[in-house]
């Protein structure tokens, strides 16, 4: 399968193909706020996130600044190559639960050490996620939890025929 032609970044915008791999992980000093069945379940600006070429950002927040009760440890379990093996919440907010909708990695692989006690979220499944308080398009497919705002330029992982990028 051929890479894509990449979409050309306007001003302000990162290119998701500038990003590296293996993924890169660094702080930000953005603030994320995640929302479900009407409450407030994250909001915080102690983010890290997850860069990955064709990706966009994976935004992971410190599993203490989810609110008490809103996760709980999921069945099922997955492996990154990089990051090592994760673990999946359900997450819960006004009296729903999205089942596996957040993740983390226990014991994050060497060089990912930042994403230890931090945990990300699927964008689908919630009410609202924003970024420095613009509201986030979910990564395309369902498999990946990348968040796309105007700040990135694809195109990006997870469309139908994208799966060799």
């Amino acid at each position: 399968m051929h890479r894509p032609t990449p979409d050309p970044p306007g001003p302000g915008q990162e290119s998701v193909w500038d990003y590296p791999r293996p993924p890169r992980v660094d702080r930000t000093a953005r603030r994320v706020r995640i929302e479900f069945g009407g409450d407030t379940l994250v909001d915080t600006d102690d983010v890290v996130r997850v860069l990955e070429t064709s990706h966009p950002p994976v935004y992971y927040v410190p599993i203490d600044a989810f609110a008490p009760g809103t996760l709980a440890p999921a069945e099922g379990s997955s492996f990154c190559e990089y990051k090592g093996a994760a673990r999946y919440f359900d997450v819960t907010g006004g009296g729903q639960v999205r089942r596996g909708a957040a993740w983390y990695y226990p014991e994050p692989s060497a060089g990912y050490e930042l994403l230890r006690g931090r945990v990300a979220v699927y964008a689908a499944p919630m009410d609202h996620c924003t970024v420095d308080g613009v509201e986030v398009v979910p990564q395309p497919g369902g498999f990946y939890g990348g968040w796309i705002t105007p700040d990135v330029a694809g195109p990006f992982k997870g469309t139908p025929g994208s799966m060799g990028w």
